[in-house]
Order: C-alpha cells, then structure tokens, then sequence
C-alpha cells in the first residue's frame, strides 16, 4: 500500500539547518508531485514546496532558504532547511500529489491523496 514516511526532524538554533526526508513505498515518485506542508499550533496547515519531474515551486516566505529534491532511485523526497528562523517551526508532513505536475495549484491540500505521520521541527535558541 501507498506509505509516506517522514524523518530528520528536532531542534536547531536559528541559523541552522536541517534535511527532512520523505521515503515512498507502493507507488513511483516518477508519477507523482510530492509536497512539504507544514502546520504550527493555531495556524493553518501551509504549502512549503513541491517537486515532481517536471517543476519545483516554493512558498514566498522559504524561497532562498528551502529546497526540495528528490532521488527517483530510492524513491525519497528531501527538503534542505538552511537559515531556519523561529516561525519556521511546525510539524512537517510530505504529501503526494494525485498526479502531475505541481502546478498552479500545488499548495492547495485537497490536490493530495496521501499524507506522512508528519515530523517536528522546532527552530529556538
């Protein structure tokens, strides 16, 4: 079955960095647009990035520090945090997309089918 499974979440003091990752199983990333959403307490769950084949698009507030890739061979989606900031703080779940590309529309959650358990990413000093 179709399984998304994230890691490489904790704590970092402002100014660092992290590596998520998303690893896929029962389906080929090369199909599919995979997200990065995340979702601080009282707020909104938020689009941070989308890649696939084809595009690879970036909230505002991440462009310059984030950035997503994916290794098609090991079927796992990363997303490389640098210049962490205390608002970058949230869970952080990967999503796939129900087909391709990211799009227009690639931050709007109802376009994804399946989501990850989520990791927490806490940026304090």
């Amino acid at each position: 079955q179709v399984q998304l499974v994230e890691s490489g979440g904790g704590l970092v003091q402002p100014g660092g960095s992290l590596r998520l990752s998303c690893a896929a199983s029962g389906f080929t990333l090369n199909y599919y647009a995979i997200s990065w959403f995340r979702q601080a307490p009282g707020k909104e769950r938020e689009g941070v990035s989308c890649i696939s084949n084809y595009d690879n698009s970036n909230v505002d507030s991440v462009k310059g520090r984030f950035t997503s890739s994916k290794n098609n061979a090991n079927n796992t989606v990363y997303l490389q945090m640098n210049s962490l900031k205390p608002e970058d703080t949230a869970n952080y779940y990967c999503a796939r997309n129900r087909g391709l590309p990211c799009g227009r529309t690639w931050n709007d959650a109802k376009a994804y089918d399946y989501w990850g358990q989520g990791t927490q990413v806490t940026v304090s000093s």
